[in-house]
């Protein structure tokens, strides 16, 4: 299925023109539950991986956080247990006493590693789908790995790019190894088919000048545009921005920075001192209340939690510090300066 965001109910350049030289193109992902190859763009998905180039581990720390770990294959399990329950009609058992034993030695947890983990495929990207990619050289392929423990100093996973030639990969590795465990179920994302589809967008408003946050406060300009947003954003219209006018929730290549747990801060290259480019955005949800104005078209019959459908906002099944996003940054230089993340 393609999806289509909806178009923006304002036309924010016409209501501040100053916005229209900061117009930024984002690729919404899309990325919904499926049965992936390693020849397609996927989050989750098999990766098209030499089988002489030797897989990545991270070797931690990885401290205990007091509670179990869980291995990827039940995390899986759990999944598939609790869709097949919620789909049973009411007035059965939710689940059957078999699965209660299976979700109760789940919960027990495992122990936790005491040596390197295996990483798991997040993402795997290839250009032709995703243009707004810059490869390096002839690559035209992205791959993005992490660890599935959370590593200071911020609670996230770490990641690890690769860039390469899809048609240099010649012999594959078809039998990845898995971590043992993980921290979280939310880190272990559910293979899904991307419809990747460009939008635009704008700044969060704390990297706007201060003159046109101000703006943007007052109700008489937005009704001056012969644009006022619906009366509930009256008190704070600036929030109407935030929402539906500048940046699109979800998985996105590109775009901007999506500010809000910290203030804005630079995200400069250690290397060689050049600023960061947006890369990739790791979300934890689709859309929420606050943002379901993005919902594709398509989706919006049943985009509210449903028996068949209990979760439509995430699909990915991904959960990152409690329900944030993870935004990595790519130097534009050179693809072999490290890259970073950022929790937001």
């Amino acid at each position: 299925m393609s999806f289509t965001t909806p178009p923006r109910p304002v036309d924010i350049t016409a209501v501040f023109p100053q916005l229209a030289p900061l117009a930024r193109t984002a690729t919404r992902l899309h990325p919904r539950p499926g049965s992936p190859s390693r020849h397609d763009s996927s989050v989750g998905g098999p990766l098209l991986w030499p089988a002489d180039e030797p897989w990545p581990y991270c070797d931690g720390p990885h401290v205990p956080d007091g509670n179990p770990a869980t291995s990827p294959q039940d995390v899986r399990l759990q999944r598939r247990i609790r869709a097949e329950a919620a789909s049973r009609p009411s007035g059965h058992p939710r689940f059957t006493p078999e699965e209660v034993a299976i979700l109760e030695r789940i919960d027990a947890g495992r122990p936790w590693p005491k040596s390197p983990v295996a990483m798991l495929p997040v993402a795997q990207l290839y250009v032709r789908d995703i243009p707004l990619l810059r490869p390096p050289g002839r690559a035209d392929l992205l791959q993005v790995l992490w660890c599935p423990f959370d590593h200071p100093p911020e609670p996230k996973p770490r990641t690890a790019l690769f860039w390469r030639s899809a048609a240099a990969v010649t012999d594959v590795l078809t039998t990845p190894p898995e971590p043992a465990v993980v921290q979280f179920g939310g880190y272990v994302p559910e293979p899904c088919l991307l419809d990747p589809e460009q939008t635009s967008e704008y700044p969060n408003r704390m990297e706007l000048t201060k003159e046109l946050r101000e703006q943007m406060q007052d109700w008489n300009t937005w009704q001056a545009a012969g644009a006022a947003p619906d009366s509930s954003y009256e008190p704070a219209p600036e929030e109407f921005y935030g929402n539906v006018l500048s940046i699109a929730p979800g998985w996105k290549v590109g775009g901007w920075t999506r500010w809000g747990l910290t203030d804005p801060v630079p995200r400069i290259c250690p290397a060689c001192g050049a600023e960061l480019d947006p890369l990739l955005t790791i979300a934890s949800s689709e859309w929420d209340e606050s943002t379901r104005s993005w919902i594709p078209y398509e989706e919006q019959a049943h985009a509210t939690p449903s028996i068949a459908n209990p979760h439509p906002a995430t699909p990915a099944e991904t959960e990152i510090a409690g329900g944030y996003d993870l935004q990595l940054y790519a130097c534009p230089a050179s693809p072999d300066h490290p890259h970073t993340g950022l929790i937001q």
